[in-house]
């Protein structure tokens, strides 16, 4: 029998609280930053303690100390399991020194974690899961957690069976033994469980979804982006990083599912300027990174980011993302604004960070909210940020992290609590032990971890029971409530969103429930009930579409473009129609018109182009070419955009229409074997390209065989580079570890072009 975590009459009282302490408005002062920037800041490793006094947060925050070395060592990533266990991801092997010897050895460790006293510290400590190569992503399921290392796709989930703290159950629950060779900054991250129950990564074309203890995969028309950090908001919005492009956020405009969009005006005035509180020798790109202080001007290593969610720190920190930024040591606080169902990211601060530091070990690398309501912070406390490739003796940043010792910096990490004056962190969760009604009632629980873990667990453990329970909570009928008698108004918003999706997670909703809740008063329960309803338009439900049609007029936008964006799904002429009344009624709604336009062509439209290209062509050589559109984006979009026109900060040369990319292909297989140096059309880019000779030879030739044949080069048939090719030109070079200069290989083309 389930052990009560927390009597009801008692859970619903708490709820009463929390909300009335959620809405109180307060006026934040903007945090503090020094008079001076110190030009030579000091290395010097210094404990938690001395490195907490270094960091400027806004008055009224605080921090305070989780866990530390030698308890943990370089931690990457956390997460808890349902009754407040942590477990923490740690790259134990990760740049020891400056070339990242033994970085692929089976030496780091899952370790777990738990605050037996319950004064936010952690006093229990055991080694979860031992000899593994840099585990990237965690899941917790129920007692099991679900882990990915770096270098592979497979998923497993472990578990402890007998009460020890350490696992001794390793399932297999998604297989693909395919070798992920690309360097570990550009591998996914994420595996984030979203409202929508699809299990999300960043990078990768996929998404997962639970079922019966497996996880079954799902492709997606384009990769979404990303790299390390991904985070979604209370309605299940996700927000993507990029460190290699330079980008803070990215394709939060909508679920990847319908595929990518971003726009330029997204991120609001100078939102990609960071402003640290210390001199940043060791970055990437050199001077032009920095400011005339010697601080960093840009994002350059974004990662870890967390929308807060919690309920115990001041309401208007709720909705706000968090950004980190290792390099610069600080962290971003952004505030997300609806203009017309556009999502546009704005800083909070003028002109100032909401955490910086001035230490220079300082490196939060991964946030998030905890099941007692408030915001955690990973610091891998690590000298070096940089991964090997991009710092060879040849690079910017090698004598830097040689002058400031900072190869020494290694074995050491913190977890850090931040709290507020007047605001106390929230009770230890005993979600695991939780009844069937214990669990729905926490569908409204005013902090989104116990939300998002109550609905979780209501899916596995497919408890059909509580459907009935949870319609009722998912319209907001009072006869539920009432069963308490004590709650005397229906729930929020958000919780009767988490009931009609975790109705879809147990196959338990129907179109009744759903036309009814297309009526409901808040656009974001209309919403979701409209995108719920898409396999009943895949399927031709005339009613549902019927009811659909009153929307077109909605006087939300976000409930407009949703209604776009799901019509794509029917095979219905009147779904057409309404597409073009849509249109034709939002023309000035870029959002609306994207994705009407999309859903009018009868979805992600995307590769269209690329299958013209290539309609010729035989199968064999078709497939190179869609293999190389994928690897192009997790690899080379970042850098070269996702157009081959570039990005914005202008990281690496154009590839569209380039004459490097439509001449002759051995250059091209020369440079992504072993990199490329020095100006390009006489534009210095600020880092050398670095060597993908990691990657076998069909990725390589996959990839170029993309750049050549799209991207506006249209090399038709003759653009195709091949394995072969690839392979022939490894071997000629194989001992060569420099990177290439453009006047080495045009004097090797001429050479080439003298012997023909």
């Amino acid at each position: 029998m389930k052990r009560s975590f927390l009597p009801l009459c008692a859970f619903f009282l708490s709820l009463v609280v929390f909300s009335c302490q959620q809405h109180t408005q307060i006026e934040e002062p903007a945090p503090p930053r020094p008079e001076h920037i110190d030009p030579n800041p000091d290395p010097a490793y210094r404990t938690p303690e001395e490195s907490m006094k270094t960091m400027h947060l806004p008055p009224g925050y605080h921090l305070e100390l989780v866990a530390s070395e030698p308890q943990i060592q370089e931690p990457v990533a956390i997460v808890w399991d349902g009754n407040g266990r942590l477990y923490v991801a740690e790259f134990r092997s990760y740049m020891q020194d400056i070339n990242g010897t033994g970085e692929r050895l089976p030496i780091c460790r899952i370790t777990r974690l738990e605050d037996t006293d319950g004064d936010g510290k952690m006093d229990k400590s055991t080694i979860f899961i031992d000899s593994l190569v840099l585990p990237r992503m965690m899941l917790a399921l129920d007692d099991r957690l679900v882990v990915n290392e770096t270098y592979t796709y497979n998923l497993y989930s472990y578990r402890d069976t007998n009460g020890d703290g350490k696992a001794d159950e390793k399932t297999l629950v998604y297989h693909n033994d395919t070798a992920d060779n690309a360097n570990l900054e550009h591998q996914k991250s994420g595996l984030i469980w979203d409202i929508d129950n699809w299990i999300y990564v960043t990078s990768n074309p996929v998404r997962y979804r639970y079922n019966n203890g497996k996880l079954d995969v799902d492709t997606l028309s384009t990769g979404p982006g990303g790299q390390w950090g991904l985070t979604e908001d209370n309605y299940g919005r996700l927000y993507f990083s990029s460190a290699g492009g330079e980008t803070p956020a990215l394709n939060f405009e909508q679920n990847p599912a319908y595929g990518r969009i971003d726009f330029e005006n997204e991120r609001a005035d100078d939102f990609d300027s960071v402003y640290p509180i210390i001199a940043t020798p060791d970055v990437q790109g050199g001077q032009g990174r920095l400011r005339p202080d010697s601080t960093l001007n840009h994002f350059t290593a974004s990662c870890g980011q967390t929308v807060f969610r919690g309920d115990r720190l001041p309401a208007t920190m709720v909705g706000d993302l968090f950004i980190c930024e290792p390099v610069g040591r600080l962290i971003r606080r952004a505030k997300a604004i609806d203009s017309a169902g556009e999502t546009i990211l704005k800083n909070a601060y003028d002109k100032r960070e909401f955490l910086a530091s001035s230490d220079m070990n300082f490196r939060p690398i991964n946030t998030a909210t905890g099941p007692d309501g408030c915001l955690y912070i990973v610091d891998m406390y690590h000298g070096i940020i940089q991964e090997s490739a991009w710092t060879k003796p040849d690079s910017y940043i090698n004598p830097q992290i040689r002058r400031k010792d900072l190869d020494k910096h290694i074995n050491r990490g913190r977890i850090y609590r931040l709290v507020h004056d007047g605001y106390t962190p929230g009770p230890a969760p005993r979600l695991l032990d939780a009844s069937g009604p214990e669990l729905v009632a926490a569908l409204s629980h005013p902090n989104g971890w116990w939300r998002d873990n109550a609905q979780k667990l209501l899916i596995i453990q497919n408890d059909q029971s509580q459907v009935p329970a949870l319609k009722e909570l998912a319209l907001g009928e009072r006869s539920f409530w009432e069963k308490l008698k004590f709650w005397n108004h229906p729930p929020e918003a958000v919780a009767r969103v988490h009931a009609l999706w975790t109705l879809e997670g147990l196959k338990a909703i129907d179109p009744e429930t759903l036309i009814a809740a297309f009526k409901d008063e808040d656009p974001q329960v209309r919403k979701a009930a409209i995108r719920i309803s898409e396999p009943f338009l895949k399927k031709g439900d005339a009613q549902i579409l019927t009811a659909l049609e009153s929307f077109k007029a909605d006087s939300s936008a976000d409930t407009r473009i949703q209604l776009a964006l799901s019509l794509r799904y029917s095979k219905d002429a009147r779904a057409r129609t309404l597409l073009n009344d849509l249109l034709a009624a939002n023309r000035g709604n870029p959002m609306i018109v994207r994705a009407a336009t999309k859903s009018l062509h009868e979805g992600d439209d995307s590769m269209k182009e690329l299958r013209d290209l290539t309609a010729k062509m035989d199968e064999d050589d078709q497939r190179l070419v869609f293999l190389g559109a994928s690897n192009f984006i997790q690899l080379c979009a970042t850098c070269h955009g996702p157009d081959g026109k570039g990005v914005s900060s202008k990281l690496a040369p154009p590839l569209a229409g380039a004459p490097l990319v439509k001449g002759d292909k051995e250059p091209l297989i020369r440079i992504l074997l072993h990199g490329l140096k020095g100006p390009v059309d006489n534009i210095k880019y600020p880092d050398v390209m670095p060597a993908q000779n990691e990657h076998n030879d069909e990725y390589i030739a996959s990839v170029l065989s993309f750049i050549r044949v799209s991207l506006g080069n249209q090399g038709g048939h003759d653009g195709l580079v091949f394995p072969e090719d690839v392979k022939n030109i490894r071997q000629e070079n194989a001992s060569r570890k420099e990177a290439w200069t453009l006047e080495e290989l045009n004097s090797i083309q001429k050479a080439h072009s003298g012997k023909k």
